[in-house]
């Protein structure tokens, strides 16, 4: 099984996103990721999909999605660039300061605080999240929300 990031670019219609999950669902693949969002200034949209799978039916999911009518470009390239954020919300606590530095460490920063809560954005590799994920457990944080990996050619 290898991990695949597959972008595809779309004209933005009905029913697009559920013919394109359908083709992972008919082929008994789980979607690890899934990110759309229009594309700036026409009616296009770009959707991300991380996936994992056997590399043979890799490649027929991605030869269906060229056939797709509405798809206009299907990128699988090792040759990405891929982000997501974590938004993450701890007690406003005597820990909160600990908590901070390593966030920070990160390139995280504060995005929402008050009396209760504190919440924190962290943007990087899906790699990078996990690892950060895993460090900060001890705190035990109060919830943790992964936007999914968004990519783009080098």
């Amino acid at each position: 099984m290898q991990k695949k990031i597959i972008c595809i670019t779309v004209i933005n219609e009905h029913s697009v996103l559920a013919r394109i999950s359908g083709l992972f669902a008919g082929r008994g693949y789980n979607i690890d990721s899934l990110t759309v969002a229009p594309l700036p200034d026409n009616n296009l949209s770009r959707i991300t999909v991380s996936t994992r799978g056997d590399e043979r039916v890799l490649e027929q999911i991605i030869k269906q999605l060229h056939k797709l009518i509405p798809v206009l470009n299907v990128v699988e390239s090792e040759d990405i660039v891929t982000q997501e954020i974590a938004l993450i919300k701890f007690e406003n606590n005597e820990k909160i300061g600990a908590i901070s530095a390593l966030i920070n460490s990160s390139g995280g920063k504060i995005v929402s605080w008050g009396e209760k809560y504190i919440v924190y954005s962290v943007s990087g590799d899906t790699q990078k999240i996990a690892d950060l994920i895993r460090c900060i457990g001890i705190f035990m944080p109060k919830e943790i929300i992964r936007s999914g990996a968004v990519s783009i050619e080098k």
